[in-house]
């Protein structure tokens, strides 16, 4: 049920972020997310203190204006984790950010690429890829790469539903389904 309760919050916070005059840019928002996310995720202690019905709401809430000036975070994504803290849902915190992500990379027309290489790739390199990728799905390309040397040479793709497998070890099993289907 948390990816369900995260995909909720994600929402409301995505609405607030898009409507008209918010005055955060859903970049900024992913931004200050992450890093609150990453503060309190990071952090044993904070976690207990925000989940424990021990601490007071007043003390949890003065913990979070610390949180929220000492990271300069907007009024927004104040409120924001003001309502996670007080429904106790800080330990969804990150899968929040994440959900938030996807909704506003789907909102401004960005589509999640995840790209193995069999060896780290230059920047120019990354540049033609998103490129290319952009072209064929008709939407921007916010690309995560990762090195996998078992696939010996080239670029495996995931985008959306799509793979997309220009790797030396694709091809070579290519060319075996290839010959043992003619067998």
């Amino acid at each position: 049920m948390p990816g369900a309760l995260a995909s909720h919050y994600a929402n409301a916070l995505a609405d607030a972020v898009f409507a008209p005059n918010s005055g955060l840019s859903p970049t900024d928002a992913t931004a200050q997310l992450k890093a609150a996310s990453e503060l309190i995720s990071g952090s044993k202690d904070l976690q207990i203190v925000l989940l424990s019905p021990a601490v007071t709401k007043p003390r949890k809430e003065a913990v979070i204006a610390r949180l929220v000036d000492e990271l300069g975070l907007h009024r927004l994504i104040r409120n924001f984790l003001l309502v996670v803290i007080s429904h106790r849902r800080s330990r969804d915190l990150e899968a929040m950010h994440k959900h938030f992500q996807l909704i506003a990379d789907e909102r401004t027309g960005w589509i999640p690429a995840e790209i193995a290489s069999a060896k780290e790739l230059t920047r120019e390199q990354r540049q033609d890829i998103e490129r290319a990728l952009g072209a064929k799905t008709g939407k921007y390309v916010r690309a995560h790469y990762e090195v996998d040397p078992s696939l010996i040479a080239g670029v495996r793709a995931r985008v959306a539903s799509m793979e997309y497998d220009a790797t030396l070890r694709g091809k070579l099993e290519s060319m075996r389904q290839r010959l043992f289907s003619r067998v």
